[in-house]
Parts: structure tokens; C-alpha cells; sequence
């Protein structure tokens, strides 16, 4: 009996040897060793630099496309004047943002049967582009806006020099380029405010149309740089 005791012990493997010596005691002494040991300092650094670059990019971005970007003119309108008494912010509605203007041009038709949500609607977070011509401007004052040619739901690899293609996205029924709330300077709130709404009478507004001059690099994105309102201009 000893001797087959013995010879089972002999054959045990080094792995089951081991697991018969180690108690769950000694499993967790080691296991607390093992966290009690300081990180290295690349796995603290390397989350930081990925945060770090994404803050980064936006800006990055935008300076990018403001540098090297090419010069368009939308037409918009300002969407409610309290936003500029409360956040010293102007929501600006583009008239490319409508979806009932866009249907009319080409393009349209493929791209909503292509991504067709419900009520014959585009899906949400569909990406398009808006395909725009530019405007003689007939003097040196506010320039005329861009015109609308065509929509694609992919962006063109070539265009005529007069040509640029925008890039938007479908949400909540309307098509956004880029962010379209812009901040305000404090010292001109009320300025910009009575230009941007006429009062007509006690009860009634009339929201002026306003011409907004932006950036737009290769791949499309927008970044605004000034908007006028009649002739007064105004940066971002």
C-alpha cells in the first residue's frame, strides 16, 4: 500500500505537484503582492497622450482647414434670438440644411433610396454632400451666396474649379455641416441682436436673412469664419 502511494506521488507531473503544495492562502498573498506593485509609467503616460491628442484634433482640424481651406458663401438665417441673450450663441440654419430643398435637385433620389428610413426620410446619421457653384459677385460689398447643384452620398474625386462639395449629416430632420452654433463676442450681443431681428411691431419678429462666409478643405468639413447681416460684417 506504502509502496503504491509512493510510486503515485512519483508520477505526479511538476504542474499537479505544485498545485497540491499551493494553499488559496498562498494564492492570496500573492495575488495582493501582484496589485500592491506600482504601474509602469508607460501605462500611466499612454492614456494621457491619447487623451491629450483627441482634445487636440478638433482645433487641429479647424486650423487646418481655416489655413488651407477654400473660401465659400452660404446663405442661413439664425434660428431664435433668445440663444443669444442666454448663451451668447448663434444657431445658424443654412438653407442647404433643409431637406424639402435639397429633394429638388440630383442626387437626391438615389441617396434616400439608398439609406430610406421611415416616412421616406433618410435614415439617421446618413453622410452626404452638398455640391455648391459659385456666384459672380456684381461689387466689392457682401458677396453672393453659393448655389446648390447637386447632393452625393459620397465625396466626388473631382470637380470644375467653380465647384465644392460640403459634408453634412442627416439628424432629427435636418442636414448639419460641421457645428452650426456659433459663439459671439459679449461686447456685440446686442449688437448682433437687433441686426439679426427686425421689430416689427410689439408682438412680431422678422429674422433677417444673413450671408455666412466659411472654409472648406478637401474632405469637405466646414469651419465658419464671418457672417453679415445686411452690410455690417461680423467675425466668429
Amino acid at each position: 500500500m506504502n509502496s503504491n502511494s509512493s510510486k503515485s506521488k512519483k508520477t505526479l507531473s511538476p504542474e499537479a505537484e505544485f498545485s497540491e503544495k499551493l494553499t488559496f492562502r498562498d494564492y492570496l498573498i500573492a495575488t495582493e503582492q501582484e496589485a500592491n506593485k506600482p504601474l509602469p509609467l508607460w501605462r500611466l503616460f499612454v492614456p494621457l497622450l491619447i487623451q491629450t491628442g483627441l482634445i487636440l484634433a478638433v482645433p487641429f482640424q479647424a486650423y487646418y482647414t481655416d489655413m488651407s481651406g477654400r473660401t465659400v458663401i452660404l446663405q442661413g438665417a439664425v434660428a431664435d434670438r433668445e440663444d443669444i441673450r442666454d448663451t451668447n450663441s448663434v444657431l445658424i440654419n443654412y438653407n442647404i440644411s433643409r431637406p424639402e430643398i435639397l429633394r429638388r435637385f440630383p442626387g437626391w433620389g438615389g441617396l434616400l433610396r439608398q439609406n430610406r428610413g421611415r416616412n421616406r426620410r433618410l435614415t439617421q446619421g446618413t453622410n452626404l454632400y452638398a455640391i455648391l457653384q459659385e456666384r459672380e459677385s456684381y461689387n466689392r460689398g457682401v458677396p453672393r451666396a453659393w448655389r446648390l447643384v447637386r447632393v452625393s452620398g459620397r465625396l466626388p474625386t473631382s470637380l470644375p474649379a467653380d465647384e465644392v462639395a460640403l459634408k453634412g449629416v442627416y439628424r432629427d430632420g435636418f442636414i448639419t455641416y460641421g457645428t452650426q452654433t456659433y459663439y459671439i463676442p459679449q461686447e456685440e450681443r446686442s449688437e448682433i441682436s437687433n441686426d439679426l431681428f427686425r421689430e416689427l411691431d410689439d408682438r412680431y419678429q422678422r429674422r433677417q436673412p444673413i450671408i455666412v462666409k466659411v472654409k472648406v478643405d478637401t474632405q469637405g468639413n466646414v469651419v465658419p469664419i464671418s457672417f453679415w447681416v445686411g452690410d455690417r460684417n461680423y467675425r466668429f
